[in-house]
């Protein structure tokens, strides 16, 4: 029987492995995007539209954690729109820092170099988040989001949104809960997390580099 049970997992493993889901097609959008950095020579530049594109994939993993990050997802799915509007006049991301620089715009509030730095925040928290999963030995997503939240965003709110993001921390799905809602098993999460933490990590170093060459800081 044990070994019937366990034929049954690792056939379920192997199909959500090969199926089209959320995890998969977010991993595969942000490793391209990696490979086209490090194809890049050094005059070439990250286009925004293929940008927005990996970006716009990103939106359903808030959706799936509920209340606790509804801020997050209203305020991610916000700034990527803008930037998808933005791809409409400006070709790449350093373009959009270009223009802000020169008007010193980069932190005014609707700014396109602000909402790329609140882009940039999602997809860091999201990395955190699918860090802290695949290695919490307590099976807790709540623990998981918390630490992720307290890594990436905490620093950056007010003491009323660190307090609201708190309780709702409460409202979490369960790990499985999670996992059933995108599809995944723990074993194909894990693989797929994986591939967006390695992906995603030269592309926000990317980003940051593009406020930091420009002598802008990334306390903000």
């Amino acid at each position: 029987m044990d070994e019937a049970n366990d034929d049954c997992n690792q056939s379920q493993s192997r199909m959500s492995m090969s199926t089209k889901t959320p995890l998969s097609d977010i991993a595969q959008a942000f490793e391209e995007l990696s490979d086209l950095l490090g194809s890049q020579t050094k005059d070439q530049k990250l286009p925004l539209d293929t940008f927005c594109e990996a970006c716009s994939l990103v939106s359903v993993l808030f959706s799936c954690l509920g209340l606790a990050f509804k801020f997050a997802e209203l305020e991610y799915v916000a700034k990527v729109h803008d930037l998808v509007e933005a791809s409409k006049r400006f070709d790449t991301l350093d373009n959009v820092l270009d223009l802000d620089t020169a008007n010193n715009t980069v932190k005014t509030p609707g700014s396109h170099s602000r909402n790329l730095r609140r882009v940039r925040q999602g997809l860091d928290l999201i990395r955190a988040l699918f860090e802290e999963f695949v290695s919490s030995g307590d099976y807790s997503l709540k623990n998981a989001a918390s630490a992720a939240y307290a890594q990436v965003c905490a620093p950056y709110h007010t003491w009323a949104v660190r307090t609201a993001v708190s309780a709702g921390m409460y409202t979490l799905p369960t790990r499985d809960e999670l996992l059933l809602k995108l599809n995944e098993t723990d074993y194909t999460a894990e693989k797929k997390m994986r591939r967006y933490i390695k992906a995603s990590r030269p592309v926000i170093a990317y980003i940051d580099n593009l406020y930091i060459s420009r002598k802008i800081s990334l306390d903000w």
